[in-house]
C-alpha cells in the first residue's frame, strides 16, 4: 500500500547490505516524517488544555517570541509552496501532497502553542523542544539521501530538495532559539522561566556558579525557592493529609488499647483464681513488680501514619521520578549489549565499518539520555527530600506551639530541638534513596536474566553466593543498627549535659565544678567512642564483603562455566559482557545494606516524630472566653493539675474578679500562686470546673523570658511602634537609666535568654512588654521580686498601682512585697492550692485570719530589729497580741506611702536631676530622627552576639593537616598503602582475565589443557581475594585512626570551652556552641571518615582505569589531557560555589533551631499573648531562607554532575571510536577490556567530585571545631604559685584602686574602688541597677579580670594564684538558683567530697530536710533539667545548702532572697546569721532591711563608692543611703540600739 502511496520501494533489506548504506526514500518520507508529527499532535491538546486551566496574566511580547513565530510562519509559507509545487506537477505520488498538507496544519498548531505560552511563566514548552529534536533527527536521513541523489547528478527532484533543505535549516534555527530562556520580571528565580534544554542541562544555574567562583556567595545571591515550595504552602497541604491519617491511626490505636485491656483483664482473672490463697502483701508486691515491668516496656501511641501522609502530599514528584528512574534502569542494560556488538565487531572482520561507527554513536547517545534521566531524577529526589524536611520542621514547630504541658514534660528542650535537627535530616536523607527499593530489585532481576543468556545456568552459582551474602550483610546491618540506637541515646545524654553545662556555666565557674562535669561528659563520650569503634569495624567487614562479592561471583561463575562442560570456552565477548553485567549488579547489591540501614534509622526517627506530632494538644476547653460577661475573670469549682498522674495542684477554687480591679495574690512558697496563673492561661490539665475570662491577656512570668534581639524588639513584641506610648512605658518601668548605661540604648542587643542583663532588667523588660500591649487583663507573676526596693516602688506607682499606666485594667499581681498590699482592691490568700481567704486589706486584718497572723510576724521582725517602724505612733502591742487601733492603720499606711511617694519623687529629681532624664528622652528622640536620615553607626559594644563567623574561600590546608594529624601519620600511611595494593590487584585481575580470554582464540574446546585452565581460575581467584583483604586492612586502620581523631578533637574542644572566659559565653549563643558538640562532632564521628575512605577508593579507581585504557591504546593519552583539563576546571568552579552554599546552609540553619528552642522555653508567654501566628511566620521565613540555600546546593550538585557525566560519556565515546578506527591492530579481548572499564568511569568520576565536595564540606566541621579549640582561655586553673595551707584563715579583703570592664571595647564598670573589709565583717552593698554591684562579686571570683588595681585576700593578691585555688575558697549564693539534671546529691556535691551526714546537716540548716526526707528517693531524687520540678524558693534554699556545705571564710550573697516569700526569707537570714557568723560576708541587697544589721554598708553609684560606713553613721547624715532608706520606709530612731 505504501509502495503505491510513494510510487517507489518502501523497504528492501539489500539497501543495508553494502558498505554504502542508505534507507529507501519512501520510508524516509512516510514513517520518519510521521513519527514527530504524531508525537506533537498527541501531546499538543493536553498542553493547550493545561495552559488554559493554569493561565496567569499575559506577559509582554519579546524579541525571542517574535523570532520564533516569524520562523514558524516562514515554515508555513514553505509548506504552502511545497503543496503548490506538488499540485502543479502532472503525475505526483500521493505522499507529495499529503505531507505538505500535514505540515501546514502542524505549523499552524505550533504557532498556536507558542502563542499560548505567553500566558505561562515558563515560555518554552518541553514537548515542542522534543518535537524539534525528533523532527531534525528524523529529517537527517532524508537530508543525506537527497544530497547523495544530487551528487549523483539526478536533478529530477531539485525544487522539492531545495524546499526541504531550507525547511531543515529553519527547524535547526528554531531549536537553537528554543534553547534560550526568556527572562521574566515577576519571578526572581530563573528556574521558573528556564527553557527545556536549559533545564535538563541545568544551564540556568551557570550565573550562580560564575558568581560563586568570582566571590564568595552571600544570601542575596541565592534565589528564593518558587512559591509551590514555600513552607506555608507545603505545610497547609501536608496538614490536610496529616489530620486524616492521624485520625485513622488514632482509631487503630484505640482498637489496640481495647484488645490489650481485654487480654489483661482475662489474665488478671486467671491469676486471681490461682492466687486466692496468697496473702495480701504478696499481691501488692506482684502489683509493684508489674508496675516496674510496665514502665520498662515500650509505650504505645498512634503509629505508622506519617509516611502515608507524606506520600499523599508528595505523590506527584514520586511518580515523575519513578518514570525517570525506570527509563534509566532499562537503558543501563543496553550498554552490555552494545559492548557485546562492539566486541564481535572487533573480532569479526566481515562486519562493515559503518556498523562500528553507529555502535559508537549509540553508545554515546544512550549514555547521554541516561545522564539526563539520572540527573533529573536525582534533582527531583533531593528536592523531595528537602520538601519533606521543610514540612516536618515546620509541623514540629507548629505542634510545639499547641503541645500540652504533659506531653512537653517528656522532652527536654535539647531533645525537642534534636527532633527538628537530627530526625528531620534523617528523613530527608532517606527520601532521596526511596526509589532504590524497587529499582534495585529490577536491576538485579534484569542482570541475572542477561547473564543467563550469556553463561547459562552456571550463573546461578554466582547469584547463589550473592544471595547467601545478603543475610550475612543483613545480620551485620541490624547489629550496626543496634549500636547506632545506643549511640543516639548516648549522644542525647551528652548533649543534655552539654546544654546544662552551658546554661549553668556561671555556677560551674563560681563553684569550680568544671572537672566534675567534664568527667561526666567524658564518661558518656567514652561509651560513644567504644560504640563507634564497634560500628566502624562491622562497617569494614560489610565493605570487605561488598568488595569480595563481585570478585567471588565472577570467579565462581567463570570457574563453574568452564568446569561444567569441556565445550565451554571463555571468550572475550562472554567474559567482558558478563563483567559489565556483574558491575551493574554490584551497585544494587552494595546499595541494599546501606538502604536497609538508612531505612531502619529513618524508621526510628519516624517513630519519634510520630510520637511528638501525634502528642496531646493543649486542652483549653475549660477556659471560656466570653466578651459579654460581667466579671473579668471567674473561677467556678476549678480544679487543675500539671499531670493527671500527680496530685491536684489547684483545688475547687471559686473566685470572681471584677473588671478594673487590682488583685494581689499572696501565700507561702509552693502554695500554688503561680499555678493559679498558669491555670488561667490554659497551661494546666483540667480536672473539673471551669474559668471564664473576658477579654485579652498579657502575662509577666516569674522567670522572665527574653528573646535574642534588641530591647526595643522585646518590648514591642511585634506590635506597631507608638513613640509617645513607648517612651511612657520605658519611663514607667524605670528602664531609662538602664538604657543610658547600655551601649546602643534600646537598640542594644540582648543575648540568648537575656544573658547580658541583670535579673532586675530582665524582669522590667518583661513587664514593659506586657504594659506596651494593650490588653484587658494583666497577669503579673511576682514582677517585683528581682528589683531594688525603690525601683519596685517606682514601678508599682507608675505601672501597677491605682495611678499607674494600667489603671482601669484588670490586674492580678502575685507578690511577696507586703507594703503594697494596702493599695490593692482585693487580696487573695492562697495555701496548698486552695484559697484560704480573700477580701480587702482592712477586712482581712479585721478577720484576724492567717493573713493577719503572717503580717503580724513580719511587723514584729521589722519592729525591734531595725527600729524601723511602719508607723511612728504605733503603741506597744498589748496582751491580746494585736494593735489596739487596727482600724487606723490602713489609712495611715496609705497616707504614709503617699508622703513617701512625694519624697521619692523629690529625691529622684535631686539624685538624677531631671535634666538628665529629659536629655535622655531627647537624645532618644533625636537618635530616632537621625536613623531616618542616615544609617546609624553601631555603638561600640551594642552588638552583643557576634555574627556567626562564616569562613569563606577554600578551607585552609592546615585544617586538613590538623585532621590527618589527629588520625595519626602512621595510620594514614597504612591506609593509603593498603588501598594502593588493592588497586594493583584490581589492574592485575583485569589483565589476567584479558589474557585468559585470549586462550579462546588459541585453543578450541577439545584441546584446552586442564592444568592451564586451573591456573587461570586459581590466579584470578587469588587476585580477587587480595583486593578484598587489602580493602579490609586499610578500612580497619582508618576506623581506628578516625575514632582516635574524634576522641582527640572532642577532648580539645570540651576542655577548651570549659576554660573559656565568661565573656565568651555572654557573646556566643548556647545554640552555637551546642551545634559544635552536636552537628560538627557527629560529622567528624560518622560522615568525614566515610567520605575520606570513599574518596581515596574513587581516586585510585579512576587512576587504575585510565592506566588500563592507555595500556591498550596509547593514543588515548591525547584525549585524556584536554578532558582532564576540562574536568579539573569544572571541579574548581563548582567546589567554590558548593562549599559556600554548604556554609550558608549551616549558618541559616542555626537560627531555625535557636528560634525553636527559644519558642519552646517561652511557650507560656507566647500563648498568653496569643502571638502563635507571628512566631509561626517567623519560623516559616527562617526555614525558607535555609531552604533556598539547600535548594541551590542540590542544584549545584546536579549542574556539576551533568557536566562531568558528559566528560565521562565522551571518554566512553572516544575510547569506542578508537576501537573502531584502530580496528585492524586490536583484538576482541582488548576492546572488551578497555570498554568494560571505561563504562565504569562515568560513575566513578561523578562519585569522585561528589566525594571531593563532601570532604570539603565536611572538613568545615573540623574548621568550626578548631575555631572553638582556639578560643582564648581564662587564666590557668592552678598555677605554680599555690596559696598557703588553710588560706584564707582570716578572710580580710582589700581593694586598692580596682578597675574592671566587661569586654575590651566597653567602658569601665568599676572605676577605681578602694576599701578594706576586715575579718568576719558583714558588708551590705547597695546601689541602683547598673551601679556595679554584681561586677564586684564577679571581680572577686575573677570572672572579670582587673583592668587596673588589685584585690588581696589575707595578703595574697588574687590575680597571682590559679582560678580554682581562688574560687574554691569563696562561696556564693547566686541570684539565679541554677540546678542541673541529676540527683539532688549531685547538685550539692558533684565530687562526692562530703558524707551523707554532712549533706543532711546542710539540708537541715537550709530548712529543706523535711522536704527531702519526704521524697521517695531522698537524696537521689532526680532533678529535671534546670530544676523545673522544684519551686523557685526550693531551688534558692538548695543553693543555700550548697554554700553551707563549703564552709569557706568568705561568703558572697547576690540578692539571693529575691524570689522568696517573707517566711523563707526570714529562714535564710537567720541561718546565715548563725552559720556564717565567723565569715566575712558580702551581701548585695535589693531590699534594704536585709542589710540593716550589717557592720558596714557600701553604696555604689556608677562604679564608684559614694558612701562606706556603718548603717547608723550613714543614716545620720542625709546622703544617698539615707534617701534610699527613707523611700523604703526605714527610719533611724534609736541610736543607742546595738546592731
Amino acid at each position: 500500500m505504501l509502495e503505491k502511496f510513494c510510487n517507489s520501494t518502501f523497504w528492501n533489506s539489500s539497501f543495508l547490505d553494502s558498505p554504502e548504506v542508505d534507507l529507501p526514500l519512501c520510508f524516509e518520507q512516510t514513517v520518519l516524517v510521521w513519527i514527530p508529527l504524531g508525537f506533537l499532535w498527541l501531546l499538543a491538546p493536553w498542553q493547550l488544555l493545561h495552559v488554559y486551566s493554569s493561565r496567569t496574566k499575559r506577559s509582554s511580547i519579546t524579541k525571542l517570541y517574535l523570532a520564533k513565530q516569524v520562523i514558524v510562519g516562514l515554515l508555513l509559507i514553505l509548506a504552502a509552496i511545497d503543496l503548490a509545487l506538488a499540485l502543479t506537477e502532472d503525475t505526483v505520488p500521493a505522499v507529495r501532497y499529503t505531507n505538505p498538507s500535514l505540515h501546514l496544519a502542524t505549523w499552524i498548531l505550533v504557532l498556536l502553542v507558542q502563542h499560548s505560552r505567553l500566558w505561562c511563566v515558563q515560555k518554552n514548552s518541553w514537548f515542542l523542544s522534543l518535537f524539534w529534536i525528533l523532527s531534525i533527527f528524523c529529517g537527517t536521513f532524508q537530508f543525506q539521501t537527497l544530497i547523495r541523489t544530487l551528487l549523483k547528478g539526478d536533478n529530477s527532484n531539485l525544487a522539492y530538495s531545495c524546499v526541504f533543505f531550507i525547511c531543515y535549516a529553519f527547524q535547526i534555527l528554531v531549536l537553537v532559539l528554543s534553547a534560550f530562556s526568556e527572562k521574566n520580571d515577576s519571578s526572581k528565580n530563573p528556574l521558573s522561566t528556564a527553557s527545556f534544554l536549559s533545564r535538563i542541562t541545568f544551564s540556568w544555574y551557570d550565573s550562580v556558579v560564575l558568581k560563586g567562583y568570582k566571590k564568595p556567595l552571600t544570601l542575596d545571591d541565592v534565589w528564593d525557592v518558587d512559591e509551590k515550595s514555600k513552607t506555608k504552602i507545603l505545610v497547609s497541604k501536608f496538614e490536610t493529609h496529616m489530620t486524616r491519617e492521624l485520625q485513622k491511626a488514632r482509631r487503630a490505636f484505640q482498637r489496640r488499647q481495647r484488645k490489650k485491656s481485654q487480654r489483661n483483664s482475662g489474665a488478671r482473672l486467671h491469676e486471681l483464681n490461682k492466687n486466692q490463697s496468697q496473702s495480701q502483701d504478696v499481691l501488692v508486691l506482684e502489683e509493684a513488680k508489674k508496675k516496674k515491668k510496665k514502665s520498662g516496656t515500650t509505650e504505645d501511641f498512634p503509629k505508622s501514619w506519617l509516611v502515608m501522609a507524606l506520600f499523599k502530599t508528595f505523590y506527584a514528584i514520586l511518580l515523575k521520578s519513578f518514570l525517570l528512574k525506570l527509563v534509566y534502569d532499562i537503558l543501563t542494560f543496553l550498554n552490555p549489549q552494545l559492548l557485546k556488538l562492539l566486541i564481535s565487531f572487533a573480532s569479526d572482520r566481515s562486519i562493515y565499518l559503518w556498523a562500528g561507527y553507529i555502535y559508537s554513536i549509540l553508545f554515546f547517545a544512550v549514555a547521554l539520555i541516561q545522564s539526563f534521566c539520572l540527573q533529573y531524577y536525582f534533582q527531583l529526589c533531593f528536592v523531595l527530600g528537602m520538601k519533606v524536611r521543610t514540612t516536618v520542621m515546620a509541623s514540629l514547630y507548629k505542634k510545639a506551639l499547641t503541645l500540652s504541658n504533659r506531653a512537653r514534660k517528656q522532652y527536654t528542650v535539647g531533645e525537642t530541638v534534636n527532633l527538628m535537627s537530627v530526625d528531620a535530616q534523617k528523613l530527608m536523607d532517606v527520601t532521596s534513596f526511596i526509589h532504590l527499593l524497587w529499582s534495585n530489585l529490577l536491576q538485579i532481576v534484569l542482570s541475572v536474566y542477561f547473564l543467563w543468556a550469556e553463561l547459562g545456568p552456571s550463573v546461578l552459582a554466582g547469584v547463589g553466593v550473592m544471595v547467601l551474602l545478603i543475610p550475612v550483610n543483613g545480620v551485620l546491618a541490624t547489629k550496626n543498627r543496634a549500636i547506632q540506637v545506643k549511640n543516639m541515646k548516648n549522644k542525647d545524654k551528652r548533649l543534655k549535659i552539654m546544654n546544662e553545662i552551658l546554661s549553668g556555666i556561671k555556677i560551674l565557674k563560681y563553684f569550680t565544678w568544671e572537672p566534675s562535669f567534664k568527667n561526666q561528659v567524658y564518661d558518656i563520650r567514652k561509651k560513644e567512642l567504644k560504640n563507634l569503634l564497634m560500628f566502624g569495624r562491622l562497617q569494614s567487614v560489610i565493605i570487605f564483603l561488598l568488595y569480595l562479592t563481585p570478585v567471588l561471583v565472577s570467579v565462581i561463575t567463570f570457574s563453574v562455566y568452564v568446569l561444567v562442560d569441556s565445550n565451554n570456552i571463555l571468550d572475550a565477548q562472554k567474559a567482558f559482557t558478563s563483567i559489565t553485567l556483574f558491575n551493574i549488579l554490584r551497585f544494587p547489591m552494595s546499595m541494599l545494606p546501606m538502604l536497609i540501614s538508612s531505612m531502619l534509622q529513618a524508621s526510628v526517627s519516624i517513630e519519634r516524630l510520630e510520637k511528638y506530632l501525634g502528642g496531646d494538644e493543649l486542652d483549653t476547653s475549660a477556659i471560656r472566653h466570653d466578651c459579654s460577661f460581667d466579671k473579668a475573670v471567674q473561677f467556678s469549682e476549678a480544679s487543675f493539675t500539671w499531670d493527671h498522674d500527680l496530685e491536684v495542684t489547684i483545688r475547687d477554687v471559686n473566685l470572681d474578679i471584677m473588671p478594673g480591679q487590682l488583685v494581689a495574690i499572696v501565700g507561702t512558697v509552693g502554695s500554688g500562686k503561680s499555678s493559679l496563673m498558669s491555670a488561667m492561661l490554659g497551661e494546666m490539665e483540667n480536672i473539673h470546673g471551669n474559668i471564664t475570662i473576658k477579654g485579652t491577656i498579657a502575662y509577666v512570668p516569674q522567670q522572665s523570658w527574653i528573646q535574642n534581639g534588641t530591647i526595643k524588639d522585646n518590648i514591642l513584641f511585634g506590635a506597631e511602634l507608638d513613640e509617645k506610648k513607648y517612651q511612657q512605658v520605658l519611663e514607667a518601668c524605670a528602664l531609662l537609666p538602664d538604657l543610658e548605661v547600655l551601649p546602643g540604648g534600646d537598640l542594644a542587643e540582648i543575648g540568648e535568654k537575656g544573658i547580658n542583663l541583670s535579673g532586675g532588667q530582665k524582669q522590667r523588660i518583661s513587664l514593659a512588654r506586657a504594659t506596651y500591649q494593650n490588653t484587658d487583663i494583666y497577669i503579673l507573676d511576682d514582677p517585683l521580686s528581682a528589683v531594688d526596693a525603690h525601683v519596685g516602688k517606682h514601678i508599682f506607682n507608675k505601672v501597677l498601682g491605682p495611678n499607674g499606666l494600667l489603671k482601669g485594667k484588670t490586674r492580678l499581681l502575685v507578690t511577696h512585697s507586703i507594703h503594697f498590699l494596702p493599695q490593692v482592691d482585693e487580696i487573695v490568700v492562697m495555701g496548698n492550692g486552695t484559697i484560704l481567704e480573700k477580701g480587702s486589706y482592712s477586712t482581712l486584718l479585721a478577720k484576724k485570719g492567717s493573713f493577719a497572723k503572717n503580717l503580724k510576724t513580719f511587723m514584729k521582725q521589722m519592729g525591734p530589729e531595725d527600729e524601723a517602724t511602719v508607723n511612728e505612733d504605733s503603741e506597744e502591742e498589748d496582751d491580746c497580741g494585736l494593735m489596739p487601733s487596727v482600724e487606723e492603720i490602713p489609712e495611715d499606711v496609705a497616707s504614709l506611702s503617699m508622703k513617701r511617694e512625694n519624697s521619692f519623687h523629690r529625691t529622684l529629681s535631686r539624685r538624677s536631676n531631671s535634666r538628665r532624664l529629659k536629655s535622655l528622652k531627647d537624645s532618644l528622640k533625636t537618635r530616632k530622627a537621625n536613623i531616618l536620615n542616615e544609617e546609624e553607626e553601631v555603638v561600640k559594644g551594642q552588638k552583643l552576639i557576634k555574627k556567626e563567623f562564616v569562613q569563606t574561600g577554600k578551607v585552609k590546608f592546615s585544617i586538613y593537616l590538623k585532621y590527618l594529624q589527629a588520625i595519626g601519620w602512621h595510620s594514614m600511611f597504612f591506609i593509603i598503602f593498603g588501598l594502593v595494593l588493592y588497586s594493583v590487584a584490581f589492574i592485575g585481575s583485569n589483565l589476567w582475565l584479558s589474557a585468559w580470554t585470549r586462550d579462546s582464540t588459541m585453543f578450541n574446546s577439545t584441546n584446552y589443557p586442564a592444568s592451564r585452565r586451573d591456573l587461570r581460575v586459581g590466579v584470578y581467584g587469588a587476585l580477587g581475594l587480595a583486593q578484598g583483604v587489602f580493602v579490609l586492612i586499610s578500612n580497619l586502620w582508618s576506623v581506628h585512626g578516625s575514632t582516635h581523631a574524634s576522641s582527640i578533637l572532642h577532648k580539645q574542644l570540651l576542655s577548651n570551652i570549659l576554660r573559656a572566659p565568661m565573656s565568651f559565653f555572654d557573646t556566643t549563643p548556647t545554640g552555637r556552641i551546642v551545634n559544635r558538640f552536636a552537628g560538627d562532632i557527629s560529622t567528624v564521628d560518622d560522615t568525614l571518615p566515610m567520605s575520606l575512605r570513599s574518596w581515596l577508593l574513587c581516586f585510585l579507581g579512576i587512576i587504575s582505569t585510565l592506566v588500563m585504557i592507555c595500556l591498550a591504546t596509547p593514543v588515548f593519552v591525547v584525549i585524556i589531557i584536554p578532558l582532564g583539563i576540562i574536568y579539573v576546571s569544572v571541579q574548581i568552579f563548582y567546589v567554590a560555589t558548593s562549599r559556600q552554599l554548604r556554609r550558608l546552609d549551616s549558618v541559616t540553619r542555626s537560627p531555625i533551631y535557636s528560634h525553636f528552642s527559644e519558642t519552646v522555653s517561652g511557650l507560656s508567654v507566647i500563648r498568653a499573648f496569643e502571638h502563635q501566628q507571628r512566631f509561626l511566620k517567623h519560623n516559616e521565613m527562617s526555614i525558607d531562607t535555609n531552604q533556598k540555600c539547600v535548594f541551590s546546593w542540590i542544584t549545584s550538585n546536579r549542574w556539576l554532575a551533568v557536566r562531568l557525566e558528559l566528560i565521562g560519556n565522551l571518554i566512553v565515546f572516544f575510547s569506542s571510536l578508537m576501537m573502531v578506527i584502530y580496528r585492524k591492530t586490536l583484538d576482541g579481548d582488548t576492546v572488551g577490556f578497555v570498554l568494560s572499564n571505561s563504562l565504569n568511569i562515568t560513575q566513578t568520576l561523578n562519585w569522585l567530585v561528589r566525594m571531593t565536595s563532601e570532604i570539603e564540606t565536611n572538613i568545615v566541621a573540623v574548621e568550626r571545631i578548631n575555631e572553638y579549640i582556639k578560643v582564648e582561655n581564662e587564666a590557668p586553673w592552678v598555677t605554680d604559685k599555690r596559696p598557703p595551707e588553710g588560706w584564707p584563715s582570716k578572710g580580710e579583703i582589700q581593694f586598692s584602686n580596682y578597675q574592671v570592664r566587661y569586654r575590651p571595647e566597653l567602658d569601665l564598670v568599676l572605676r577605681g574602688i578602694t576599701c578594706e573589709i576586715k575579718s568576719a565583717e558583714k558588708i551590705g552593698v547597695v546601689g541602683r541597677t547598673g551601679a556595679g554591684k554584681s561586677s564586684l562579686t564577679n571581680s572577686l571570683f575573677r570572672i572579670l579580670e582587673a583592668a587596673g588595681g588589685q584585690i588581696t585576700i589575707d595578703g595574697v593578691d588574687i590575680a597571682s594564684i590559679g582560678l580554682h585555688d581562688l574560687r574554691e575558697k569563696l562561696t556564693i549564693i547566686p541570684q539565679d538558683p541554677i540546678l542541673f539534671s541529676g540527683s539532688l546529691r549531685m547538685n550539692l556535691d558533684p565530687f562526692n567530697n562530703y558524707s551523707d551526714e554532712e549533706i543532711w546537716k546542710a539540708l537541715e540548716l537550709a530548712h529543706l530536710k523535711s522536704f527531702v526526707a519526704g521524697l521517695q528517693l531522698g537524696l537521689s531524687h532526680e532533678v529535671t533539667e534546670g530544676g523545673d520540678n522544684l519551686s523557685i524558693g526550693q531551688r534558692q534554699l538548695l543553693c543555700l545548702a550548697r554554700a553551707l556545705l563549703r564552709k569557706s571564710k568568705i561568703l558572697i550573697m547576690d540578692e539571693a532572697t529575691a524570689a522568696v516569700d517573707l517566711e523563707t526569707d526570714q529562714l535564710i537570714q537567720t541561718t546565715i546569721q548563725n552559720e556564717f557568723s565567723h565569715c566575712t560576708t558580702i551581701t548585695i541587697a535589693h531590699r534594704l532591711h536585709t542589710i540593716m544589721d550589717s557592720d558596714k554598708v557600701m553604696v555604689l553609684d556608677q562604679g564608684k563608692i559614694v558612701e562606706y560606713g556603718s548603717p547608723e553613721e550613714l543614716l545620720k547624715n542625709p546622703g544617698p543611703f539615707y534617701l534610699m532608706a527613707q523611700e523604703a520606709g526605714i527610719e533611724y530612731t534609736n541610736s543607742s540600739t546595738a546592731f
